[in-house]
């Protein structure tokens, strides 16, 4: 590698970190600015929330990481161009490819960077900020991070149960219902119950009001307790899990929660496989957001490099709108989520390829 390839990547790692180090700040002021009353008022200890803002740290970062990269890269290649050091690089012979190589190797260090940190540290990070968002900051406990109306589970090929509402405090469900099935498909008992305690400590399950109907051929038996306790082949974690339990995963427990989710006939496997398919995607958005913004910055306009701060702040929002948007249309409607998510960065792929065209020109 040569020594301007060396001056380029360097420029690359170092602005992509100090914008890094100047925004998380501004957003850390933010985010305090907003909570601090909250914060002060449920007397939350001062280790929680230092603990919160490392976890916040890591969680902005990666969720903002397109637009402080593409930034970066408009910044210092912005520089390059208006102190005529683009012109006299491509002067000397070197083709627009080769001069776009040290971005494209400081673009695999930090797809790299992104790519593990999303398999195995942004997951915990994950789950310490939404962790202390529902449990100080939302009013509502624990409760309110776990879908506890109407749930509806499959337990495994032949149990399904339904529950009407579950309480996590308490630990109980009413309007409890269990079916059971032979390999044939045919139901071979239900059981109904008004509630359903359990209890951690014997860790069994106390339904009251039980009645159980078996289904035979010459007829159905029915059984009724005002009390029974009994043991379920499921804990109330696999009842209830939180809303946001796929962002705290790390990449192998998130493909083994994805394939019993969908054993037991979940329907939040779309919101899940998002999460899953964008571990992927937001690496590969390193690449095309770096060729998107030295074909933009790496020519001299007359606006200097508050133009081509201005377009590029324009393109990286807009990556960022496409990004959300169609992550929320998977979600919410029938878009399959591997076509959402990868979406965004076929169309800016498209736009980085005409760019890179019309730069090399």
């Amino acid at each position: 590698m040569k020594i301007i390839d060396l001056y380029i990547l360097k420029r690359y790692l170092v602005t992509f970190t100090v914008m890094l180090l100047m925004f998380i700040p501004i957003g850390i002021v933010i985010d305090v600015s907003e909570k601090v009353n909250k914060m002060i008022e449920n007397k939350i200890p001062f280790g929680e929330i230092a603990f919160y803002y490392l976890n916040f740290t890591i969680y902005f970062a990666n969720l903002l990481f397109p637009i402080f990269l593409f930034l970066s890269v408009i910044w210092f290649t912005s520089k390059l161009a208006n102190n005529t050091e683009v012109i006299a690089i491509l002067s000397s012979g070197i083709s627009f490819s080769r001069f776009l190589r040290p971005y494209i190797v400081g673009a695999t260090i930090v797809s790299i960077v992104v790519l593990l940190a999303g398999f195995f540290i942004v997951p915990k990070a994950s789950q310490g900020f939404n962790d202390f968002r529902y449990e100080y900051l939302k009013g509502g406990g624990k409760d309110k991070k776990q879908k506890n109306s109407d749930v509806f589970r499959q337990i495994n090929d032949e149990v399904f149960i339904h529950v009407g509402t579950f309480n996590q405090g308490s630990k109980m469900a009413f309007s409890f219902t269990l079916e059971k099935f032979d390999k044939n498909k045919k139901l071979e008992y239900k059981i109904t119950a008004s509630r359903v305690k359990y209890n951690e400590r014997t860790k069994k399950y106390t339904m009251f009001n039980y009645t159980r109907r078996d289904v035979g051929p010459l007829g159905d038996r029915l059984t009724s307790e005002t009390k029974k306790d009994t043991v379920f082949p499921f804990e109330l974690e696999d009842l209830t899990p939180t809303v946001y339990i796929a962002e705290t995963l790390t990449l192998g427990e998130l493909n083994d929660f994805i394939a019993k989710e969908r054993k037991r006939g979940s329907g939040n496997i779309d919101t899940y496989l998002v999460v899953l398919y964008k571990k992927y995607s937001l690496p590969v958005s390193a690449f095309i957001l770096t060729i998107i913004a030295v074909s933009v910055s790496s020519m001299k306009r007359r606006g200097g490099m508050g133009m081509n701060l201005a377009i590029g702040i324009g393109i990286a929002f807009t990556f960022v709108f496409f990004d959300k948007i169609f992550g929320t249309l998977a979600e919410k409607s029938s878009i399959p989520p591997f076509l959402a998510v990868w979406l965004p960065n076929f169309l800016f792929g498209i736009l980085a390829v005409y760019l890179l065209r019309n730069a090399k020109r």
